[in-house]
C-alpha cells in the first residue's frame, strides 16, 4: 500500500510503500475512502523534535477487525480516528474512535462532518448555552470553526460572531450564518460574548477572555497552547473549560454517539452543512499542509487515496 511520511522536522512529505497493517485488539482495518488534514498534525510536522505517524480523521470501508472487536463488522462504512499512520490506502482505527457511516452518506462528507462536527459539537455542549445568547467562535472558517458557527444557532444562540485571521473570509464565514465577524488584530473585539469556542489558543486568549461578557465561558480545545491571567477571570467572574474528544468517546460513549446521531440529523434536516475546501490527492498530501499552514481554507480540507 501507499502511505505519506517524512524523516525530519518540517518535511518534505513524500509517498512510500509500506504493508497493509494489521488491525491489533480492539482495532478496525480501514481501506481509507477519505482523510481530514487537521492544523495540530501539521503543526506537529513542523514543529516536533521527531516525526510523527501522519495520523488523524478517516472514513472507509472495515476490510478486517482485530480481536475483541463487538460494535463493527468487516464491510460496514466507519469513520474515526487513527492515531497511527492515517495518510495511506489503509489505516486502523480503534472501535472506540469509530461512528457508522449512513450507507448513502459520501466518505468525504462524513469526514467533513462527523470528526470535525464532533469537536465543534462538544465543545458547544462544554459552553452550556442558553437561549439568545451571543456565541463567538474563533477560526471560525476552519473544518470545526465553520460548523460550530452554525452548531451555535442550532443550540439557540441569538448572535453569533466569527473571529478569522484574514478578512478575505468574511463573506464565507458570514454565508455561514454569522451575525458580525471579527478579525484578529483589531484592538477591541467588542463581542460582549457569553462563551468563546476557541481553537487557535496562544496570544489570541487575551482578546478572547477579554470579548467575554461578565460570567462569560471560554471553551479551549486548541493545540495551541497559551495562558490566561488570573486576574482577566476574576475581574469579570469569567470561566475558562478545557475541552477534549478523545476523553468523551472513551469514558463517556453514549454521549459521543448521541452527538452523532445529532450531527447527521441536522445534516439531513438542512441545518448543518459541512464545507470542503479542497481535495488532495495522497501524491500532494505537501499542497493540502501547505492550504492549512497558509490559513487559506474556507471549511476541511480533505486527501483522498
Amino acid at each position: 500500500m501507499r502511505r505519506v511520511r517524512y524523516e525530519s522536522t518540517g518535511g518534505p512529505l513524500f509517498l512510500e510503500e509500506a504493508p497493509v497493517p494489521e488491525p491489533g485488539p480492539g482495532e478496525l482495518l480501514l481501506r481509507c475512502e477519505a482523510i481530514g488534514v487537521t492544523l495540530p498534525v501539521v503543526r506537529k510536522v513542523t514543529e516536533a523534535a521527531e516525526p510523527i505517524a501522519l495520523g488523524g480523521e478517516i472514513a472507509g470501508r472495515i476490510m478486517a477487525v482485530g480481536s475483541g472487536v463487538g460494535r463493527f463488522r468487516v464491510g460496514e462504512r466507519v469513520t474515526g480516528l487513527c492515531f497511527g499512520h492515517g495518510y495511506a490506502d489503509f489505516a486502523p482505527v480503534h472501535e472506540t474512535m469509530a461512528s457508522p457511516v449512513p450507507d448513502d452518506a459520501d466518505a468525504v462528507d462524513a469526514v467533513a462532518l462527523v470528526r470535525s462536527g464532533l469537536v465543534a459539537l462538544g465543545a458547544l455542549s462544554a459552553a452550556r448555552p442558553e437561549p439568545d445568547e451571543t456565541a463567538l467562535v474563533t477560526a471560525a472558517a476552519s473544518g470545526v470553526g465553520h460548523l460550530a458557527v452554525q452548531l451555535a444557532r442550532t443550540r439557540g444562540a441569538a448572535r453569533v460572531v466569527g473571529a478569522v485571521s484574514d478578512p478575505a473570509k468574511s463573506d464565507f464565514v458570514r454565508a455561514l450564518g454569522a451575525d458580525d465577524v471579527i478579525v484578529y488584530g483589531q484592538d477591541d473585539w467588542g463581542a460582549s460574548a457569553d462563551y468563546v469556542l476557541d481553537a487557535v489558543g496562544g496570544d489570541l486568549l487575551t482578546p478572547a477572555v477579554a470579548a467575554l461578557a461578565p460570567g462569560g465561558r471560554l471553551v479551549a480545545y486548541s493545540s495551541g497552547g497559551g495562558t490566561v491571567q488570573a486576574y482577566d477571570l476574576i475581574v469579570g467572574a469569567k470561566s475558562v473549560i478545557g475541552f477534549q474528544t478523545a476523553r468523551t468517546a472513551r469514558g463517556e460513549p453514549e454521549l459521543y454517539e448521541r452527538w452523532r446521531r445529532e450531527l447527521w440529523r441536522l445534516h439531513a434536516d438542512g441545518a448543518l452543512k459541512p464545507s470542503v475546501h479542497g481535495r488532495f490527492a495522497l501524491e500532494d498530501a505537501a499542497k493540502a499542509h501547505a492550504v492549512i499552514e497558509g490559513r487559506e481554507n474556507r471549511g476541511k480540507v480533505i486527501l483522498v487515496p
